[in-house]
Parts: C-alpha cells; sequence; structure tokens
C-alpha cells in the first residue's frame, strides 16, 4: 500500500509575516473613528450631483412628476428643506453625545470607540449634512420672476431636494430606532465581541515543535530605548522590521506587548548581529515601524477586547450598578472568546525573513495571562453573586474539557477554579449557598 505523502516540515518553509503597515493603519483609524469621513464625502457626492442635475435642467424641458410650481415656491421649500435638515443634524449630534457619556458611565470609557467607528450614526450625519448642502446650491440657481429679470425654475434640481428630504426624514427614524438600539449592554458587548473575535483570528499562530529554535541564546548586542513621545503601542509593522533585521543582519525583539503603554527613554526592543559585531540598528530605524497612539485599539492587541468586557462586567458588578445579570452576559462572550482561544495552537512570536531565518520576535500575551485577564478581577467583584459563581464555574469547566489534551494549560483553569472555590467557602457561609454556587471538596494537590 502507498504510504501517505507527508505534509512538508512547518520550520522548513520560509514563514511571511504579515503587513501592517502604521501610516495605513494609523489613517485607517483617524477614518474609522472619525465622525467627519464619510458625512464629507456625502457631502462632496451631492454637491457633485447638484451640479449634473442643474446641467440637465437646462436642457431638460418636462420630467413627469418634477416640481410644478414658480420660482418664489420653489424658493420657499428649499429654504424650509435647508432649515430643517439643518436642525435634524443639530438634533442627532445632540443625541450622539448624550449616548455617548451614558456608555462612559453606564458601560465603561474604552467602549465608546464603538460608537466612534459605528457606520450608522455617520451615514444618517451625511444624509441630513447633504440635503441642506444640496438645498442651498439649488436656491442659489433659483431666479424668481422680477422687473428685469427672466423667471428660472430648475424644476428637476428641485425635484430632487424634495426627494432627499424625503430620505433625511427616513434616515432621521432610522436614527432614533437605531440609537436606542446601540446603547443597550448586549449590543456594545456584542460589538466590543465581533472586534475581538476578528482579532483572534488573525493572530500569528504555528505548529512547530519550538518556534524560538534558532534565536540566540547568548545576551543581546544591544538596547534599543524609545526615544518617542510616550503612548499606547497601537501596531507593530512585522513585515518591515523582519526585511529591516535581515538587510541589516540581525535579530530583534520587541520588549513590550502590543497595548502596553511605552514611557520615554524605556527599553524597546533587543538586537542580536548574525557575528556577534556591535548591530548597526538605531532606535529611529526600529520606531518607524512601532505605532504609538492615545489609546489601544483591538487591531493587533486581543488583550483589549478582554480588557473592555470585564470592564463592562466590573461595572455592572459594582455597588453603584448592582447588575449581575449584564455581567454574566459579559463573561457569556468571554467564554466564547476563550474557547476559541483555547483550540487554536500556541501563538508564534518568531517572524522569519524570506530565506526562513528568525529575525523578529514579538511576545503576544499568552494562555496565563488572558486566563488571569479574563477571571481574576471578575471572582473578585462578583464574590458575593451566586449567579457570578455558577456562570464562572461552567467556564472553568468547560475549558478544562477543551485543553483535555493540553496540560500546560490546565494548570492556570486549575488555579483559578481552587481560587473560585476559596472565595465561595469564605462568602458563602450557608452550606445550601455553598452548593448553590457550585462548591466541593478540591484535591490537596490542586492549592
Amino acid at each position: 500500500m502507498t504510504e501517505p505523502a507527508r505534509r512538508p516540515e512547518r520550520h522548513h518553509v520560509p514563514h511571511i509575516p504579515p503587513d501592517h503597515d502604521i501610516r495605513r493603519f494609523a489613517l485607517s483609524e483617524s477614518i474609522r473613528n472619525g465622525l467627519w469621513f464619510i458625512p464629507c464625502v456625502m457631502v462632496l457626492g451631492v454637491s457633485i450631483l447638484g451640479w449634473l442635475v442643474a446641467e440637465l435642467d437646462e436642457h431638460t424641458v418636462e420630467v413627469p412628476g418634477s416640481f410644478k410650481g414658480n420660482a418664489s415656491s420653489a424658493q420657499s421649500l428649499l429654504s424650509t428643506i435647508a432649515s430643517s435638515t439643518l436642525a435634524m443634524t443639530t438634533l442627532v449630534l445632540s443625541i450622539t453625545i448624550v449616548a455617548l457619556q451614558l456608555a462612559s458611565q453606564q458601560f465603561s470609557p474604552r467602549v465608546m470607540r464603538t460608537f466612534f467607528r459605528d457606520t450608522g450614526t455617520k451615514v444618517a450625519l451625511g444624509i441630513f449634512l447633504s440635503t441642506t448642502v444640496y438645498a442651498l446650491l439649488v436656491l442659489r440657481i433659483v431666479i424668481p420672476k422680477g422687473d428685469n429679470r427672466v423667471e428660472y425654475l430648475p424644476a428637476l434640481s428641485v425635484t430632487l431636494a424634495f426627494v432627499l428630504m424625503l430620505c433625511s426624514l427616513g434616515a432621521f427614524v432610522y436614527y432614533l430606532n437605531h440609537v436606542a438600539h446601540s446603547i443597550r449592554a448586549v449590543y456594545i458587548m456584542e460589538a466590543v465581541a465581533a472586534e475581538t473575535r476578528q482579532a483572534v483570528r488573525h493572530r500569528h499562530v504555528s505548529d512547530d515543535g519550538d518556534p524560538m529554535a534558532g534565536w540566540p541564546t547568548r545576551e543581546p548586542d544591544l538596547v534599543i530605548y524609545s526615544e518617542q513621545p510616550p503612548g499606547a503601542i497601537v501596531s507593530i509593522d512585522e513585515d518591515d522590521l523582519v526585511l529591516l533585521a535581515a538587510q541589516q543582519h540581525v535579530a530583534i525583539e520587541v520588549i513590550p506587548h502590543v497595548g502596553d503603554y511605552l514611557p520615554s527613554m524605556v527599553p524597546l526592543a533587543h538586537v542580536w548581529s548574525d557575528d556577534g559585531s556591535r548591530p548597526p540598528t538605531t532606535a529611529a530605524q526600529i520606531t518607524r515601524h512601532i505605532g504609538l497612539g492615545h489609546e489601544r485599539t483591538m487591531r493587533q492587541d486581543v488583550a483589549f477586547g478582554f480588557r473592555q468586557l470585564v470592564d463592562m462586567a466590573e461595572k455592572a458588578l459594582s455597588p453603584a450598578v448592582n447588575d449581575p445579570t449584564t455581567a454574566v452576559q459579559a463573561i457569556d462572550r468571554i467564554h466564547d472568546l476563550l474557547r476559541r482561544i483555547a483550540v487554536m495552537p500556541d501563538p508564534n512570536p518568531v517572524y522569519h525573513d524570506a530565506a526562513g531565518r528568525p529575525r523578529l520576535v514579538i511576545h503576544p500575551h499568552d494562555w496565563d495571562e488572558i486566563i488571569h485577564l479574563a477571571f481574576d478581577e471578575i471572582r473578585r467583584y462578583g464574590a458575593e453573586s451566586l449567579q457570578v459563581h455558577r456562570i464562572l464555574r461552567v467556564v472553568l469547566d468547560d475549558l478544562d474539557q477543551a485543553v483535555a489534551e493540553r496540560p500546560e494549560r490546565r494548570a492556570a483553569l486549575h488555579q483559578q477554579r481552587a481560587l473560585l472555590d476559596r472565595t465561595a467557602a469564605r462568602v458563602f457561609v450557608d452550606p445550601e449557598d455553598q452548593a448553590r454556587a457550585g462548591v466541593w471538596p478540591m484535591p490537596e494537590t490542586e492549592v
């Protein structure tokens, strides 16, 4: 019988580092987090449309269904449309600001980014502004009849302004419904969870036996210190750093994680040369490919998604809110994310050049770090909630089964289960409450 073909060794195949260009990333984040881009594009588009329709009006005698009044009535209609849509724009901005304040106070300041990235709000705002601008542009070319003036009525343009007004009314109804749903806790949690799931899917993973094979074991030949203004690391351009390392015949290890706050003049990277000499690498060459920002993002930072969900659970469990059911909803999303990570290979910190030589190390948050982030604070804030104890135990038991064949991952789960048991035994004095919390005698080895 023919022996099946063996899959080639992973470490013999050069790894292609992803391209996270920090300039494109900064532009993308500015557009996605800003309220200005989509409305500006829509205003520009409707301005061009207004010019085209005005040209068409000069060569068209009449279009069925077009405006039938005179120039004076057209001016009144256009003035009403412009003023009313401008008022709707002001109302939309006011509602948006109130929604942002409520989300910041009720959930977490970090979830405000979900509102800034919401496309529905930007499109509604763009429709209102576009209608206002279009009405003003058409109003400019309407000429009422006078003593020495010939009346000019662009009927098709006025008709289109009325159609845009109807679209604005529809957009206003949509926006009211949309913002009413978007401030619900479950909507915000799902938005954060969806973005985190995408970040989990794009993690750099490998099934190599030893991802650090071939990496220098001696002390680094050079330590690079950050010379940039302080900020959170929001992006690292892996392929450009690998190219830099290959060109200079060095290996680079980035010390902080993506998402860490980087003060000035702290160690940023370790550098090893291939021949042991002093590397020519400078701080400017490395920091050129490391993006800093005022706050974290989830493009390469899986832990930030967990941080937001944990913050929402903590806020719900605070004495001022006292809403454990909302905390359980956040834990459900955390459970889903942990389940996805549990069945994936460990993230690979090493990136190789085209020849397959290791050139770059970026340390991801490992399993134990994510488990502590997901459970420690919720366990302490929800110590007196039976709901929280039960759901945490369900999550831990399920994850323990998911990693049954990975004993190195089970240790962190067993530690969390022992901590949860001790917390329940300390808080719930009544045996019936302890039974509802799921406490059972732990083996002496699981401390």
